[in-house]
């Protein structure tokens, strides 16, 4: 397996794991695609990506093109590589047919979820808002479709009451990279054959947006729950009060509880947290953060405000 030549395309923490595991496994890595440098921080100084980062320090060759679809001459430079196979993760551009068939074993994706479940761009976080009990990794032959070509191999694992975006992406990341290793050899020797997916239980995951973020308290506590656990870390579920905008970290739902307060109201808040009414039953806001603050508990929020006969929202 060490002798083939592969090409990686990634670029964001969760594609790291995947790159060092066929780094590690002694793979030939003979060029690293990555979106270009961003502008990132206060400063807005153009910033590498985490796998660029990672493949300078083992001094792989690193291309950045805007686009491979666009650019007819980083399309053939990617195909004058005379690579085996092409392994991406978390690319992030559009991969034209000619690169798709420019290896000689085609190019496979590591995909967080179950397909075809969650095509698209936020699969994590889909899964987390939609409250669904499993999610998992494919890796995927890829094909001109979105997230469409066969699945050769996947991996499923619960998803926790408690689980947030953040946490699920991590332990994703790392199962994404071991299955990718447990794949390879049938991959490469011709022994695993790939399992078209059924396109009829296919779920479309777009991307995530900060408009979407925003609380709607006469949605179920239940679902507000989720939201906030599928958008930590971002975009952060908020809400307003008396004007500002809070983020909320934390919380905890109980759709049993009755209330005759309308959606939004503060019920309760004490140590233990801040009781909202919601349009099913109670959401315990735990922890927040006020706009320019860092996040606290509720009970630190408390300290310093009154919530008597406030509305959230």
């Amino acid at each position: 397996m060490s002798k083939i030549r592969v090409i990686f395309a990634g670029t964001p923490d969760f594609a790291v794991p995947s790159l060092a595991a066929l780094l590690d496994a002694g793979l030939e890595v003979v060029a690293v695609y990555t979106q270009p440098d961003r502008p990132a921080g206060r400063g807005q100084k153009l910033q590498a990506s985490p796998v660029k980062a990672l493949a300078q320090v083992h001094a792989i060759p690193v291309f950045q093109p805007e686009s491979l679809k666009r650019d007819a001459d980083a399309a053939a430079q990617l195909r004058a590589l005379d690579a085996d196979l092409m392994v991406v993760v978390a690319y992030g551009l559009l991969l034209p047919v000619a690169v798709l068939e420019a290896p000689r074993l085609g190019c496979l994706n590591v995909h967080a979820s179950l397909l075809p479940r969650w095509r698209g761009a936020a699969p994590i976080q889909r899964a987390v808002l939609a409250g669904d009990a499993q999610s998992g990794v494919c890796i995927m032959g890829m094909e001109a479709g979105l997230d469409t070509g066969p699945v050769y191999h996947r991996v499923e694992t619960p998803i926790g009451p408690r689980e947030t975006g953040g946490s699920l992406h991590d332990r994703l990341a790392t199962l994404g990279a071991s299955a990718l290793l447990t794949a390879l050899p049938g991959i490469l020797d011709g022994s695993s054959l790939p399992v078209p997916q059924d396109d009829a239980l296919a779920t479309y995951a777009r991307k995530l947006t900060k408009e979407e973020a925003r609380i709607n308290w006469t949605q179920s506590a239940d679902a507000i729950e989720r939201q906030v656990r599928a958008f930590d870390p971002w975009p952060v579920a908020q809400t307003s009060l008396d004007g500002a905008v809070l983020r909320v970290w934390g919380a905890e739902a109980n759709e049993r509880a009755t209330t005759s307060s309308a959606p939004g109201d503060v019920i309760a808040a004490d140590k233990t947290g801040i009781v909202v009414a919601t349009g099913r039953g109670t959401l315990r806001i735990t922890r927040l953060q006020l706009a320019g603050k860092k996040p606290m508990s509720a009970t630190d929020f408390l300290n310093a405000r009154h919530l008597e006969d406030k509305r959230f929202g």
